[in-house]
């Protein structure tokens, strides 16, 4: 189902925009569909054909995103695995202080070298009642109040539904427009139709290494834009909407966690409207990549943040679970796998 076929149908019942509003609303809400108003109950407000159409639309929307599994994490946080209307997976993650997490894909084209999304490729876009159905989800169990597109997929790959899914839940979903995050490695077309949206969602850049070449060698297909001129569209656009730039940049040991990095992280990001959130890796022992020791990720903070640039550490949601990015829909597909393989023999 998408957006416009759920407001169709509702149209097509003999609802006005502003019935369709309410009931839009509710469900971004994650309440029921007919949820009245302390001065209104709905059977004053509804047409009858929408009211008794509802627990069938209401069915249709849960179908769109349905909890397969939590995995709650000590620091607050719980990953959850959604399954879709056509069985495929994608993980949702409750932060601390009433964030989300959200994917906008099933998968991903960009094959960062360091994340389990990557590694299956991309398998199919969602569309923009997907991605806002997992907010309406994760509203049942706490409140949300700030949305990120950092789950699996790259968002500027499915632009048009991710755009689509910030301004209704800009509006609808009564989330403010800098607690909406569209996060990327990095497209031209980001630079291009941000500053043009009504909702001008905050901005989180992939950058991991100021390296040119490195970093086409961990994020091997992502848009071949130097450092240096990503740093400057984002710049451009924290200042066109008074809001810095989260650079995200995952610390591998080894790979970019060197004096020569962080020396590049100064030249390129001191005296910019930026914050620096440093993601420590979340490596399993026999990973090819891991993490740097806690001495090392410590030495790192101070080091740029004596000398000019807010950083921070942002530890994966879900770190005493093994559960980063993807990882839970990889064990989920490897048991599906493995039942298919048995009922075949």
């Amino acid at each position: 189902m998408h957006i416009q076929d759920f407001h169709q149908r509702l149209s097509d019942l003999g609802a006005k925009p502003m019935h369709i509003g309410r009931i839009t609303r509710a469900w971004l809400q994650g309440m029921p569909l007919d949820t009245g108003t302390r001065n209104q109950k709905t059977e004053n407000f509804l047409p009858l054909a929408v009211r008794n159409a509802l627990p069938e639309i209401s069915s249709a929307l849960d179908h769109l995103a349905r909890l397969s599994a939590e995995h709650p994490a000590g620091d607050g946080s719980a990953r959850l695995l959604v399954e879709l209307a056509d069985k495929q997976m994608v993980e949702s993650v409750l932060l601390p202080r009433d964030g989300l997490c959200v994917s906008s894909q099933v998968g991903c084209a960009v094959g960062c070298v360091f994340c389990m999304t990557g590694k299956s490729g991309l398998l199919r876009q969602l569309s923009t009642a997907e991605m806002v159905a997992q907010v309406a989800l994760a509203r049942r169990f706490r409140p949300v109040k700030k949305v990120v597109f950092m789950g699996m997929g790259e968002p500027a790959h499915n632009l048009d539904n991710v755009l689509e899914a910030i301004n209704l839940l800009g509006t609808e979903g009564g989330i403010g427009q800098r607690n909406l995050v569209f996060s990327t490695v990095g497209d031209p077309r980001v630079f291009e139709r941000l500053p043009e949206q009504h909702i001008k969602p905050a901005l989180a850049l992939s950058l991991h290494t100021t390296d040119a070449e490195l970093r086409q060698q961990l994020l091997p297909r992502a848009p071949r834009i130097d450092p240096e001129e990503l740093v400057e569209l984002g710049e451009a656009y924290a200042r066109h909407i008074d809001y810095p730039i989260q650079y995200q940049w995952t610390l591998l040991k080894g790979i970019n966690n060197s004096v020569e990095e962080m020396d590049g992280i100064l030249r390129l990001l001191k005296g910019k409207y930026a914050i620096m959130n440093l993601i420590p890796y979340n490596s399993l022992e026999d990973d090819e990549f891991q993490r740097p020791d806690g001495d090392r990720i410590v030495q790192i903070v101070r080091y740029l943040h004596s000398r000019g640039v807010l950083t921070k550490v942002r530890n994966s949601a879900g770190q005493d679970i093994d559960g980063g990015c993807g990882q839970l829909r990889a064990r989920a597909t490897e048991v599906l796998d493995r039942r298919k393989s048995r009922a075949k023999a």
